[in-house]
């Protein structure tokens, strides 16, 4: 029997529902007058989404954060949530209270109001966060025209060494080392900086199935060429990889849970962009230009080759 994976799965959901010209978006919304109700769910599984060092206070704000960074992507404030909660049966006080804590640091965080949920009992804690915000526009995953400038957020790379360290185990004790397990453990929003730029950006998407997966998916939304010229990666990431004979661009690519905004903006807006970047401390890079045609490609001394979508996908053959 084939196996299908995350994108075949939806499809046929579409189908059922009778929406067979669906598009993907990091939000759904619902238009009421002049205003979208926005909404968004996310979901965080302990088997898959949890390392075992990982204390469930951090966990449950994790999963928070996971639902907010596509509201930063689409440049809207999330107001109101709900929770929903897995729990196995004879949990202890002292974990559901962890949980608990989590769930109001992330709410203080972001100034969202948790208006209630739901419990249930199952094998394993899994997580289901549904936040709920109002605006007038969204930014679309689509919009990306030739000329426009590719950035980032911030850089690549710290969360597939964050996950590889946590997962095997690795006795490295640094700099370098905790700032790529707290990229794990305690991931940040760029919520205000996608807030105050959404005017200028022409398209964006939140990156946190690997950056490979979100490049390609704007560049096949927008029905343009993306040109990557300059991979958002620091020389401490570069070190790892030569230690550790790995190869970088897999690193920065197709790692995954980076919480970032990829975005796409006019060379007009470009200073404009600099300048908010500053005052709200985001480290933006640049990272390519959008041409016409179609694909994502690496541009290296006059050599282009193909980027392809090796990011994360649930249920990957």
């Amino acid at each position: 029997m084939k196996k299908l994976d995350e994108f075949e799965i939806i499809k046929l959901f579409q189908k059922k529902f009778g929406n067979d010209k669906f598009t993907s978006e990091d939000v759904e919304f619902v238009k009421i007058g002049t205003k979208k109700i926005v909404i968004n769910i996310d979901t965080l599984v302990q088997s898959t989404d949890i390392p075992t060092q990982m204390s469930l206070r951090d966990a449950a704000r994790k999963s928070v954060v996971a639902c907010i960074s596509d509201f930063a992507a689409k440049g809207v404030k999330p107001k109101f949530g709900i929770i929903s909660l897995n729990l196995p049966r004879g949990i202890s006080k002292n974990k559901i209270l962890e949980i608990a804590n989590g769930f109001k640091i992330a709410s203080k965080e972001f100034q969202i109001k948790i208006l209630g949920g739901d419990t249930n009992q199952g094998k394993e804690i899994v997580f289901h966060t549904c936040f709920f915000g109002i605006a007038e526009k969204i930014v679309n995953r689509k919009g990306a025209k030739k000329g426009d400038l590719i950035f980032v957020s911030g850089p690549f790379g710290y969360t597939s060494v964050g996950l590889e360290i946590l997962l095997k185990n690795m006795k490295i004790d640094n700099k370098f080392s905790r700032r790529a397990v707290m990229s794990v453990t305690k991931p940040k929003s760029r919520l205000n900086f996608g807030i105050k730029n959404k005017n200028y950006f022409s398209s964006s998407m939140d990156s946190s199935d690997g950056l490979s997966t979100t490049l390609n998916e704007m560049a096949k939304q927008s029905n343009c060429k993306f040109i990557i010229n300059n991979i958002p990666i620091k020389n401490d990431i570069k070190e790892f990889s030569k230690l550790h004979k790995t190869n970088y661009e897999k690193l920065v690519f197709h790692g995954g849970e980076e919480y970032e905004i990829v975005f796409t903006v006019s060379k007009k807006n470009k200073s404009q962009i600099i300048r908010s970047a500053k005052i709200t401390k985001t480290p933006i890079i640049e990272i390519g230009y959008v041409e016409k045609g179609k694909g994502v490609f690496m541009e290296n001394n006059k050599k282009f080759v193909q980027l392809p979508d090796l990011g994360w996908h649930h249920f990957k053959k």
